[in-house]
């Protein structure tokens, strides 16, 4: 009698064990049923097979091998799979989430055809398939959040393939999570002996407020836990201490230890008069909120990067800031003329074009910083904020110094609909050389905006307005359209005094529309 044991393949859920008897022409059928119950669902399949691999295993070569050669075959084993995994469809991109699958399964596929649409940082991506074949399983459904980078999200064969039979790869999430929990567990596990008292009573560091708290109190500094940076004991460490150590006791005498024996009052914990909680109790969905609570909402994609973004820049760029009023009489003057002839331009367009011809005339504008230094750019972008549902994302007017007023425009009009839609492309919201936000609409007289890293400056737009100046060559009063811009610059890349200059330029340009050579 020979017995071999063969290793279990992705579909087998335990070790089989194929048994020949020397001398019989075929297996039992018993033998047949017990190998269809052990292999569950591939059962079946595998009992049409054993008649072929009763042959092989007569014939003339090697039986192993042609044991080797039957736990190889389709048969056995599910199809083998193309693999799709969650792209980075920005730089910034981190994860993304499954809007809406274009495909379903069984489907047929080639190279360039919409498999799903992605919501990355910035918009929904409609992502592309790089390969031929047929769609055989999706994993991640549609709403499915916070997908990382690499994440399978679903699965392909090849043409001509069975997609019923592709094989499904088991999770490979599990592993990183049980790695995850590894790690924690270790550092749980030294957490118990707490007594790190020693390091701290070595160099005790103590906030001017948890001072004056303890020395009035006369608490000793020693007992207070401390939750501030290295080891710094804060306002509320020494309020809690002032909770758990009534002053009175501990001032009496010193030679009163047995004081502190009545620590049990912690669980009480009456909260001293005009001191709040530092963060009040969260409210139950559905019902109405008590004074102090608040309820968490999610925060999408966007505006995780939106609040990054924002705290990169106002924390690693030094910010300077101009204003000037600028004249728009001409420009009101030259739209009314345009829109006779049905030519319909926004002053935002103006102003994109103002801003890309003055940087054409300052190269030294035209800059952005990296790790290393300033770099000088070849081409001007100009980004322009566009608020959505979602957030604030700046899609691009490319070569917008070379372009006319009326092709800013339509692309404007373009670009601002695509990102309410969540329709734009990487390209058309990624290398921005200057960005320009405009509030003029909503009635801000002036802001001061943030600027946008990689980039230098952004330039803030506020609402135009009618004031009464004097005339300096009639000496008489005439009233004005007076439009206040602010620029916020980059403090390493564009001092003052080049901010002055770009201001004042950027002026002449938009009360003289016609130095910037309108076609």
């Amino acid at each position: 009698m020979l017995i071999t044991e063969l290793s279990s393949g992705p579909f087998f859920d335990r070790l089989f064990t194929v048994r020949h008897i020397y001398g019989h022409r075929r297996l039992r059928e018993d033998d047949k049923m017990a190998a269809s119950l052990r292999l569950g669902r591939q059962g079946i399949l595998f009992s049409l097979r054993l008649s072929h691999f009763h042959k092989c295993v007569r014939a003339t070569q090697p039986w192993q091998e042609h044991v080797r050669h039957f736990f190889q075959s389709q048969w056995s084993l599910g199809v083998s799979p193309l693999k799709v995994q969650m792209p980075a469809l920005s730089p910034t991109m981190e994860e993304g989430n499954i809007v809406k699958w274009l495909k379903k399964e069984g489907e047929a596929v080639t190279v360039g055809d919409a498999l799903c649409e992605i919501e990355t940082d910035k918009a929904v991506v409609t992502m592309e398939s790089n390969d031929d074949g047929i769609l055989a399983k999706i994993l991640m459904e549609e709403g499915s959040r916070s997908v990382r980078l690499g994440t399978l999200i679903a699965l392909m064969v090849e043409e001509g393939q069975d997609w019923k039979q592709v094989e499904i790869p088991p999770p490979d999430v599990a592993a990183p999570l049980a790695t995850q929990a590894a790690q924690f567990v270790p550092s749980a596990a030294p957490s118990p002996p707490p007594p790190p008292r020693p390091a701290t009573s070595a160099v005790l560091r103590l906030s001017p407020a948890a001072r004056h708290i303890l020395d009035t109190h006369g608490l000793d500094p020693n007992l207070a836990k401390p939750t501030g940076p290295r080891g710094l004991v804060t306002k509320e460490d020494a309020l809690n201490l002032l909770k758990t150590a009534p002053a009175p006791k501990a001032s009496q005498s010193m030679d009163a230890p047995t004081a502190p024996s009545p620590v049990p009052t912690p669980t009480v914990t009456p909260p001293p008069p005009g001191i709040r909680p530092n963060t009040p109790p969260l409210s139950v969905p559905g019902k109405p909120g008590a004074p102090g609570t608040f309820t968490e909402l999610p925060a999408s994609n966007i505006r995780r990067v939106i609040a990054q973004r924002l705290t990169q820049s106002k924390t690693t760029i030094p910010h300077a800031y101009a204003s000037i009023d600028c004249d728009m009489a001409a420009v009101m003057q030259l739209r009314k003329d345009l829109a006779k002839e049905q030519i319909k331009v926004s002053v935002n367009d103006f102003i994109i074009k103002a801003a890309a011809v003055t940087l054409k005339e300052m190269p030294e504008v035209n800059v952005t910083w990296s790790g290393d230094g300033p770099c000088a750019l070849d081409s001007i972008h100009i980004s322009v904020a566009v608020a959505t549902d979602k957030g604030l994302i700046t899609p691009i007017i490319k070569d917008a110094a070379n372009k006319g007023v009326q092709e800013i425009s339509d692309n404007a009009k373009a670009l601002a609909q695509k990102a309410r839609d969540g329709k734009l492309l990487p390209e058309e919201y990624q290398g921005g050389s200057f960005s320009i936000s405009n509030l003029g609409m909503f009635g801000i007289s002036g802001f001061s905006a943030v600027i946008n890293p990689p980039q230098a400056c952004i330039l803030a737009i506020g609402t135009s307005r009618a004031e009464l100046r004097l005339c300096e060559d009639t000496q008489t009063l005439r009233t004005q359209q007076l439009m206040t811009v602010t620029l916020s610059s980059d403090g390493r890349l564009v001092d003052d005094e080049l901010a002055s200059r770009f201001l004042d330029k950027f002026r002449a340009n938009l009360e003289q529309p016609q130095r910037m050579a309108l076609p």
